[in-house]
C-alpha cells in the first residue's frame, strides 16, 4: 500500500472533498424529483419505483470494476469522472431520453463516485482522525441530501428548465471542486481489466472482508441500517395516514428529513466520543433503533413522530459513521480502500432489495401498517442483538487466541 503525507481536518483538501461531495449529492437528489415529475407528467406513476432500482443496480453489477478502479487510479480523479458521468445523465433526460435510462447512468456515475469518496479519507488522514472526518461527509451528504429534495421540488413545480439548470450547475461545482482535490498516489497497481479475472478479485475481497472481524462486522452493520432505512422511507407512507390520518405526500417527506437531521447529530457526536479504537461504542446507537422504531406504534401525533424520527436518525448516525470508518481503514490496509467500499456499495445496496423485497411481501398481503413497524422493529432489534453477540464473541475468541 502507497503512503501519503496526513492531511488536517480543517486543510483545503477536505474542504474540496466536502464541498465537491455536497453538490454532487445535492444534485443527485435533486434530478431524483425532477425524474419522478417528468414520469407522473406523462402518465407513468407505475414506472416511479422503478427509478430508484435504475440508480441501485450499477451499485450491484458493476462493484467489481468500480472498486478496482478506485483503487489503481487517483481518486480525485475517479470523483471527477464519476460527476461527468452524472452530469451526462442529467443532460440526456434533459433533451428527452427515458428518465429511467438517464438516471441509471447517473446511477453509474455513483456507483463510480461512491468508493472513491470514501475511500479517499483513509488516505488523507490518519485512523484518529478518521471517525471525525467520516461524520463530516456525512454532515455534507445529509445537508445536501435535504437541500436537494427541497430545491428540486421548488424548482420542478415551477420549472422543469430551471430545475435542470440548478443541477447541472450543482454537477459543475462538484466538478471544479474535485480539481482541488490533492492528487494522491494510487493504492496498488492492477495487471490486467479482464472482467473474468477482476469478478474473481471481487469474490476474493469479499471473501478477505469476511474474514476479518472488524471489516465483517462493519459491512452487516452498515447493510443492517441502510436496508431499514430504505424500508422505512417506504413504510412512513403507509403509517402517516394510518397513524397519523394525514393523506399528503409531504409530511412522509418531512418526517424523513427528521431523519437525515438526526443521522447528521448522530455522526457529530459519533465524531466525539467514538474512535477506531473503541468503535463498540456504536453499538449503542444500533441497540436503540429496533426500540425506538417500535415507538411508533404508540405515537398517534405529528410533534412525537417529528421527536421519534430524529431519535431514529441520531441512533443511526452514531451507529453507522464509526462502522464506516472502520471499513475503509481496515480496507486500507488489506484489499485498498476503493475495493472495500466496493464491496461495501454491493452488500448494503444487496440488503436494501432484501429489505424492501420483504416490506412490499407484507404490503402485497394488506398488513396493517402498524403490525408491519412491529414486525420490521423487532427483525432490526434482533438482527442487531445477534450482531452484537458475534462482535464480542470474535472479541473473546482474539484476546483467548492471543
Amino acid at each position: 500500500m502507497s503512503q501519503t503525507k496526513k492531511e488536517k481536518l480543517l486543510s483545503l483538501g477536505m474542504a474540496a472533498v466536502l464541498i465537491a461531495q455536497f453538490f454532487s449529492a445535492l444534485a443527485d437528489n435533486a434530478i431524483l424529483v425532477v425524474a419522478i415529475s417528468i414520469i407522473k407528467s406523462q402518465g407513468m406513476n407505475g414506472l416511479v419505483s422503478l427509478l430508484q432500482e435504475s440508480f441501485v443496480v450499477p451499485f450491484i453489477l458493476f462493484a467489481p470494476f468500480l472498486g478496482q478502479i478506485a483503487d489503481v487510479f487517483p481518486k480525485g480523479r475517479v470523483m471527477l469522472i464519476g460527476n461527468v458521468l452524472k452530469l451526462s445523465g442529467a443532460l440526456l433526460m434533459m433533451v428527452g431520453v427515458n428518465p429511467l435510462l438517464a438516471y441509471g447512468l447517473i446511477g453509474v456515475g455513483a456507483a463510480m463516485y461512491s468508493p472513491a469518496k470514501y475511500g479517499i479519507l483513509s488516505q488523507m488522514f490518519g485512523a484518529q482522525s478518521l471517525v471525525k472526518a467520516n461524520s463530516m461527509m456525512e454532515g455534507s451528504t445529509i445537508v445536501a441530501i435535504l437541500t436537494g429534495v427541497l430545491l428540486g421540488g421548488w424548482l420542478a413545480d415551477h420549472s422543469l428548465s430551471k430545475a435542470f439548470t440548478g443541477v447541472i450547475i450543482s454537477y459543475g461545482l462538484a466538478a471544479i471542486a474535485n480539481l482541488f482535490i490533492p492528487k494522491l498516489p494510487a493504492e496498488k497497481s492492477l495487471a490486467t481489466f479482464n472482467p473474468l479475472v477482476l469478478v474473481r478479485e471481487f469474490n476474493s475481497s469479499i471473501t478477505i472482508l469476511f474474514r476479518n472481524p472488524d471489516s465483517r462486522f462493519s459491512l452487516i452493520g452498515t447493510s443492517m441500517f441502510w436496508g431499514s432505512g430504505t424500508t422505512l422511507r417506504l413504510m412512513l407512507f403507509a403509517w402517516v395516514p394510518a397513524a397519523l390520518l394525514i393523506t399528503d405526500n409531504q409530511t412522509p417527506a418531512n418526517l424523513m428529513g427528521a431523519v437525515s437531521i438526526g443521522i447528521v447529530i448522530g455522526a457529530v457526536a459519533a465524531g466525539f466520543f467514538v474512535s477506531l479504537d473503541k468503535v463498540n461504542r456504536a453499538l449503542l446507537g444500533g441497540f436503540l433503533l429496533g426500540p425506538v422504531i417500535l415507538s411508533l406504534v404508540f405515537v398517534h401525533s405529528l410533534t412525537a413522530a417529528t421527536v421519534l424520527m430524529i431519535a431514529i436518525g441520531l441512533c443511526g448516525g452514531f451507529f453507522v459513521v464509526p462502522l464506516n470508518a472502520l471499513l475503509q481503514e481496515r480496507g486500507h490496509e488489506t484489499i485498498g480502500a476503493g475495493n472495500a467500499l466496493a464491496v461495501q456499495n454491493f452488500i448494503e445496496n444487496t440488503a436494501m432489495l432484501l429489505f424492501v423485497g420483504g416490506y412490499s411481501l407484507l404490503a402485497s398481503k394488506q398488513i396493517s401498517a402498524s403490525t408491519t413497524v412491529l414486525v420490521f422493529g423487532s427483525i432490526l432489534f434482533v438482527a442487531i442483538v445477534s450482531l452484537s453477540v458475534l462482535r464480542f464473541k470474535s472479541i473473546i475468541f482474539k484476546r483467548s487466541y492471543r
